[in-house]
């Protein structure tokens, strides 16, 4: 009888061990520009076989400036895309776009306004007398907010067009940039350090790095979504404190025209002024938000003219998937 129950176990698990590998669900992410460290996280997940580990197959195709993500992702040519701030929650709704946000991945936006050192503009109080290089979508968004909390002036406006050059140029002009990345490219192409003012430090207190998806994908495989936000969020942990050599290798392949030098500057500004793990994060996990942070960031985009005082804005996100604080070793569904 033992010999019997034996060849039978063998059967069963000869019919187990030849089971196909059930298939990973596919999906399409685009970045929020062209690959670089801020990115790093999704590229980590890739490559260390996190996002396989939760079932899942990333197509990850990086933005630009010529790439309209967020119109891309509501027309379904793309299932996941990254935002790049609050505002594009609120903008959503009021362009009753399907798009909804179910994570913020940095608590600090690290939008910055930079200034020569030594050239009188040592202070944030200072800076409403210079010259302002900053871009057509910044003009309508944090400079209207700047303009009513800080008294910045349209009359030293000049135009950025993603070139520092005149910037570079003129000591006694300021610069809109992100902390993360233009003081680095400045002080190797100019010889200087720049002073970075990060807007956050001042009230603005939009989260960076949004998760986008679509209402009509929430609505139909909630499974999916969560499972891509938990692997983004693990994905990240691991880029910014485990080995990020392959996904850095990956995004000098989507950007040959991306340095050494500047990912590691970015990694190290990411994680010295906690982008990541700061605020909400600092309790919730990475990806957290709130309804409180974003209702107050709202109210301050009403203030400075920027959005309608009626906008129902609480359509543009969601924190269901959010707040867990999920665990490097959980799994996901095989």
């Amino acid at each position: 009888m033992n010999f019997v129950l034996s060849l039978l176990f063998a059967a069963l698990l000869s019919q187990t061990w030849a089971l196909p590998a059930l298939a990973l669900d596919k999906v399409r992410l685009v970045t929020n520009w062209r690959a670089e460290a801020e990115h790093g996280g999704f590229y980590q997940a890739i490559v260390d076989g996190t996002y396989a580990r939760y079932g899942i197959e990333v197509d990850l195709q990086q933005g630009g400036p010529q790439l309209n993500s967020q119109i891309l992702l509501a027309a379904g040519r793309f299932d996941f895309a990254l935002g790049s701030n609050s505002l594009q929650i609120f903008e959503a709704v009021q362009q009753k776009s399907p798009i909804v946000a179910v994570a913020a991945i940095c608590q600090i936006d690290p939008v910055a306004l930079i200034s020569h050192p030594g050239a009188g503009l040592d202070r944030f109080e200072d800076l409403p007398q210079a010259t302002a290089f900053v871009s057509s979508s910044f003009l309508v968004s944090a400079w209207r907010w700047l303009k009513q909390s800080h008294g910045f002036r349209d009359d030293k406006l000049k135009n950025y067009a993603f070139n520092s050059a005149p910037f570079i140029a003129d000591k006694k002009s300021i610069q809109q940039a992100y902390a993360t990345s233009e003081p680095y490219a400045i002080e190797k192409i100019a010889g200087f350090k720049p002073n970075v003012f990060m807007l956050a430090d001042y009230g603005y207190d939009s989260y960076g790095t949004t998760i986008e998806t679509r209402a009509d994908l929430i609505a139909k495989n909630p499974d999916l979504v969560q499972r891509f936000v938990d692997a983004s969020i693990i994905g990240w942990r691991h880029y910014l404190s485990g080995d990020n050599a392959a996904a850095n290798a990956a995004i000098k392949r989507d950007n040959p025209d991306i340095s050494d030098g500047q990912l590691a500057y970015s990694i190290a500004a990411m994680r010295d002024r906690h982008l990541l793990d700061s605020g909400d994060a600092a309790t919730l996990g990475v990806g957290a938000m709130s309804d409180a942070r974003i209702g107050a960031f709202y109210d301050k985009m009403v203030a400075a003219g920027v959005l309608p005082a009626n906008l129902d804005y609480k359509k543009g996100y969601t924190l269901r998937f959010i707040g867990k604080n999920i665990a490097d070793d959980q799994k996901a569904r095989p």
